[in-house]
């Protein structure tokens, strides 16, 4: 219970939105500890490709702190030594190749083949992860790109990713190669988001890392389809290139909610320059989005004039229209 519209939304982030801190600890240690496995898998198997660990990156929205409750998924990629194997591009796909015999790679080939094959490289991991007892089952994600990994003591999984880290290309850019789903491979840079959100976070206010987890909540109620996590923060890093973020989250959230009104229609591009537009939604579904958007920020407008006469009760109330039953209640 709360009996200002800040105490409402302090609360609310704290006991519904943010990440609880003695979790994240619990999760990061938990997290150290599964490296730690993970690096000793060569030794155990002879046929283990060799892992290249000063390569390995923590990414997604936990490494980000942009992550909201729950704590669901850690992302982690493994950095893979590439043991002479080399690299080419055709028509946007990657495709790696050994002809080292010496090499555990080799044994991880397409039939009849030079090309190394990333759903046999994720397999290796799948089956490595599954003879470390504390856990629980290991498999290859529903995309194909990650090895999965539950656990028996805590609610979140392991998101698994095998990586190779490449050379300078013709200009000078590196970038990291990561299974495709199709047995192939693709280009990706995660610290270049990561590198995004901490200059956004620094140059534009402290309060956008819970304006993005309020915005994922708010993604995640029923009164609408959702959007993909990764586009919607996106979307909302996008409307902060161009504005500050001030320090009440309620104001922050309705302006930005307009401004995804709005820019759900257009194209989202990848600050990365890898994967072009982000935004595959379906035009039916972006209506809804930009229909629930303004029907938000009109209640959101009402919240603020509720509240600029200080009928806290009023305020409150409109914005458990918009945030449902787990916002706090006027008392």
């Amino acid at each position: 219970m709360a009996t200002t519209t800040i105490a409402a939304f302090d609360d609310f982030l704290r006991d519904q939105v943010n990440l609880d801190s003695a979790i994240t600890d619990t999760a990061r240690r938990s997290r150290d500890w599964l490296m730690d496995r993970i690096h000793g898998f060569p030794v155990v198997d002879q046929f283990f490709p060799k892992l290249y660990n000063e390569r390995d990156i923590f990414f997604g929205s936990f490494e980000r702190r942009t992550k909201k409750r729950p704590l669901d998924d850690i992302d982690i990629m493994i950095g893979l030594h590439a043991d002479g194997a080399t690299y080419e591009e055709y028509g946007g796909k990657i495709f790696i190749s050994t002809t080292n015999e010496t090499s555990a790679l080799f044994k991880l080939r397409f039939e009849n083949s030079n090309y190394i094959n990333s759903k046999r490289v994720i397999n290796k991991f799948v089956n490595a992860l599954s003879n470390i007892p504390q856990y629980g089952n290991a498999e290859i994600g529903r995309k194909g790109e990650a090895a999965v990994l539950s656990l028996n003591s805590y609610p979140w999984v392991y998101d698994l990713v095998p990586c190779f880290y490449t050379s300078p290309d013709v200009n000078g850019i590196e970038f990291y190669l990561i299974p495709d789903g199709d047995g192939n491979w693709q280009k990706t840079d995660p610290r270049i988001d990561r590198a995004r959100v901490t200059r956004l976070e620094r140059s534009r206010g402290k309060n956008l890392l819970d304006v993005i987890r309020l915005v994922k909540f708010w993604n995640r109620r029923p009164t609408m389809p959702s959007l993909p996590s990764y586009l919607l923060e996106n979307m909302v890093l996008d409307y902060y290139e161009q504005s500050i973020c001030n320090i009440y989250p309620d104001l922050e959230f309705r302006d930005v909610i307009n401004y995804i009104r709005s820019a759900v229609y257009h194209s989202v591009f990848d600050p990365k320059g890898i994967q072009g537009d982000l935004n595959n939604v379906a035009w039916t579904e972006r209506v809804e989005i930009a229909t629930r958007c303004a029907l938000d920020y009109a209640k959101a407008l009402e919240a603020r004039e509720f509240e600029s006469k200080e009928d806290y009760r009023g305020s409150i109330n409109k914005w458990r229209e918009i945030f449902g039953p787990t916002f706090p209640t006027f008392g």
